[in-house]
């Protein structure tokens, strides 16, 4: 095999030019092919950032009843509504994957002014001692909620940077005081998201997804919920995956502890509550699949050159061997057997489609940098496309070098040494 390997590469050495050029449909094939299935990659790791982050992990865990999100102020099931305790909490907590879970309460429809100042659109939330470490926020000012402003009721606020930016817009808003629904509450501190937590919005569908965030929250402590909301509201989840992968199932899995806590509605009958996991996953995979769908075309389109360039080493081993005849014949003559001429060819066939294969990973690389960098797509290297690359522009070489091959190995000992 060693020796095969030596004459095969002495062989391409002494055609430079046209090893070269038998290579070059493979090289173009394998390039293309590595720089779409990057490109695919690519895009694939950032739509699943730009709907989730790239850091967050976090699933949303909503109340439904029937199809729709739960309204408080408009729903008849108000006595239904599970009480989420501390309790429940450490059972979601004990979840596999589970790094982090928190519940809130959350409205849309508080009225939020400081003087002539207010937030319209904005959102209210009680929230517990867990929510900002899992919701990735960190404090920008002052200070976050500590025990005593739970246990003391404390009617205390932290608001994001766009809240402060609406309500104070020419002063620092710690100290300050901001008014929900009619009450007062003082500003402890200013908070903002850490950037690995933040979609990115790049249309207007994702500015309306995440539109209450560009507005601005204010958050209360839970135990203030009470003061400032008189009607029954919810608890929702918000639960942290270990990674990206596990969003789904960790989603799922706490949606379930939860939906133990709903009594049935009476009579026999099924409650219409139910918590439901907000499956980004699901989304990024459909669009994924778009992406993808169409970009597999490309694969397949890619490919043909690789057809092409194998089409390209038959015919250049044909003529290998025509050139090669009475050498065939000398081997044959003092003895080689079928299989050891079948098996230089082959090798000579399988090193110069590999040679090619290797040229059209580098080449491939540098490709999708190159357009990456043009057209400010995103690239991401596919370590198991590049194998599956070589392996297969080495397949291409055994495939179309088998027919010379065979010829080679036929050829009548006697014949090849008159020949001329």
């Amino acid at each position: 095999m060693i020796e095969n390997i030596r004459l095969a590469f002495q062989g391409i050495w002494s055609h430079m030019m046209r090893s070269f050029l038998t290579m070059l449909g493979i090289i173009i094939g394998i390039a293309s092919i590595i720089a779409i299935v990057s490109t695919i990659k690519g895009t694939s790791e950032q739509i699943k950032e730009d709907l989730i982050g790239s850091g967050s992990n976090t699933v949303n865990i909503y109340l439904y009843d029937g199809d729709n999100q739960y309204d408080s102020e408009y729903g008849s099931t108000t006595s239904q509504t599970p009480v989420l305790t501390d309790d429940v909490k450490d059972k979601i907590h004990d979840l596999d994957h589970v790094e982090n879970a928190t519940f809130y309460y959350n409205s849309s429809s508080a009225t939020i002014y400081n003087n002539n100042n207010s937030l319209q659109g904005g959102s209210v939330y009680g929230i517990d001692v867990n929510y900002l470490a899992t919701c990735g926020y960190v404090v920008q000012s002052g200070r976050g909620f500590v025990t005593d402003d739970y246990k003391k009721y404390n009617k205390v606020a932290l608001i994001d940077d766009n809240a402060a930016q609406n309500l104070f817009p020419s002063e620092n808003p710690v100290g300050k005081t901001v008014e929900i629904n009619q009450e007062p509450y003082t500003v402890v501190g200013v908070i903002r998201q850490n950037e690995n937590y933040q979609p990115t919005i790049s249309n207007l569908t994702d500015y309306y997804t995440y539109q209450e965030n560009i507005i601005g929250n204010v958050m209360i402590p839970d135990s203030c919920w009470p003061i400032s909301f008189k009607f029954d509201v919810p608890q929702n989840a918000v639960v942290k995956a270990d990674s990206t992968d596990t969003m789904s199932t960790v989603g799922n899995d706490a949606a379930e502890v939860l939906n133990e806590l709903i009594p049935s509605a009476g009579n026999g009958k099924t409650s219409t509550l139910k918590y439901k996991a907000d499956d980004i996953m699901k989304q990024v995979r459909n669009m994924q699949k778009l992406s993808e769908s169409t970009n597999n075309q490309l694969i397949w389109i890619a490919s043909i050159s690789l057809l092409v360039g194998g089409i390209g080493v038959m015919n250049i081993m044909l003529v290998s061997v025509t050139e090669r005849t009475k050498e065939i014949g000398l081997k044959k003559a003092i003895g080689a057997r079928k299989k050891t001429i079948l098996g230089q060819f082959l090798t000579e066939a399988s090193v110069l489609t590999s040679i090619g294969g290797i040229i059209g990973v580098v080449t491939g690389i540098g490709l999708s940098k190159v357009v990456g960098k043009v057209t400010g797509s995103p690239t991401a290297i596919s370590i198991p496309s590049i194998v599956v690359a070589v392996l297969f522009s080495t397949v291409i070489g055994v495939v179309f070098g088998l027919l010379p091959s065979v010829k080679a190995a036929n050829l009548n000992p006697i014949d090849a040494l008159r020949s001329e």
